[in-house]
């Protein structure tokens, strides 16, 4: 335990010296590097950035010897890391965006291959022709179904607020007692998310800017609140409070190690709760993970590419199915420097918790949440450290 307190208190004296620096006064800079703790936290008191890499790497040093795990040990050496990477970001150090993403994010991808999107795509147009949508072309014919089952913009509060009451009766009957716990949706507009979990004010925010299906708002009630940020933090809050899990784990480090199991326990929330219901739920998963994987590859294009907004934007909006204004929307973030890497954690989050999920054993399910959601992982500490 004593690693990770000075770990959360060395990560929040970066965040001072991060938040010291003048930005705007944007939604994105006023986040910080962390911007939800779970429990209170001292920061260290740091002099700048290379005292902060002193303090790092001498803690470093120490995991083989003080850990109270392997995986402890691993994830901490990963985090570390992620957390010197990040640090050479804020000191304006040369730091490819490969690099950025293998050490913060702490996945490999690059690029995300023709073979994967157009597997996506051939479930989207197989679910189609299930559902009577054919006889055009693929695009002619998911526009044609995305309109039909389209929420009024007037219903989608009313319509999250439905799903997530269902959400939270799932969860409390199969996984956690959770009827204590409840997000209210809210409305917003001109903001640079489709949904955003404010956990401190117990607030779901829902940007009414963007278009939603039934199932896009089954996701978000799910990714957003039960079983995914919501459950997710209220278990780190409680499990920090009661000494069961070290203090690092109360805060939600932005574009960090932490970052890409933060978002695939929230993206698999629906394979969680046995809530995938026939062929409209099947194709908006695949649909899903197909903006998901193309919004990689346009933070790929512009950070490592050297190519504009205006020529990614068309790329995406053709490849996934959406019109140019919704999807530039998406990608209003890869400019700003923190959140760069962090559109990775998405889809490689989800595709890490994903191929772990799916060999567990229907009777084993309760243990592996406890070990999913009980420790602070990456995609590597996931499987290493899961055992069959």
């Amino acid at each position: 335990m004593k690693l990770g307190k000075e770990l959360a208190e060395l990560t929040a004296g970066i965040d001072q010296l991060y938040r010291a620096t003048p930005r705007s006064d944007g939604f994105l800079d006023r986040e910080g590097l962390i911007p939800v703790a779970v429990a209170p936290v001292e920061p260290r008191p740091l002099s700048g950035y290379q005292e902060a890499v002193e303090a790092l790497t001498s803690l470093q040093k120490r995991l083989d010897g003080e850990a109270e795990s392997a995986l402890r040990r691993d994830y901490l050496a990963e985090m570390i890391d992620s957390l010197l990477a990040l640090i050479a970001t804020f000191g304006e150090e040369e730091i490819s965006f490969a690099d950025r993403v293998r050490r913060q994010i702490r996945v490999d991808t690059q690029l995300i291959n023709d073979a994967v999107l157009d597997g996506y795509r051939a479930t989207i147009r197989e679910k189609l022709d299930e559902m009577c949508f054919s006889g055009g072309g693929l695009a002619e014919d998911l526009a044609r179904w995305e309109a039909k089952v389209r929420v009024p913009v007037e219903a989608v509060l009313e319509t999250m607020r439905e799903l997530t009451l269902e959400a939270r009766q799932r969860v409390t009957a199969t996984m956690y007692p959770m009827d204590d716990q409840w997000m209210e949706p809210e409305g917003v507009r001109a903001t640079p998310f489709s949904a955003y979990c404010d956990y401190p004010a117990r607030k779901v925010l829902m940007n009414l800017d963007f278009p939603y299906t039934r199932f896009a708002l089954k996701h978000l009630a799910t990714h957003e609140v039960f079983p995914g940020h919501l459950v997710h933090l209220a278990l780190r809050e409680r499990y920090a409070a009661e000494g069961r899990m070290p203090l690092d784990g109360a805060q939600v480090v932005t574009s960090s190690a932490s970052s890409a199991l933060f978002e695939g326990i929230a993206d698999n929330g629906l394979a969680f709760l046995d809530w995938i219901e026939g062929p409209e739920d099947e194709l908006g998963i695949a649909l899903q993970r197909l903006r998901s994987a193309l919004r990689c590859n346009a933070a790929w294009m512009m950070h490592a590419q050297g190519k504009s907004l205006d020529e990614i934007v068309p790329v995406v909006a053709t490849g996934g199915f959406q019109d140019q204004v919704t999807a530039r929307s998406r990608l209003a973030f890869l400019g700003h420097d923190l959140r760069a890497p962090f559109v990775y954690a998405y889809w490689c989050g989800d595709m890490a918790v994903d191929a772990v999920w799916k060999t567990v054993p229907r009777e084993r399910r309760s243990e592996f949440w406890a070990y999913l959601y009980g420790n602070m992982h990456t995609p590597r500490t996931l499987a290493k450290h899961w055992t069959l």
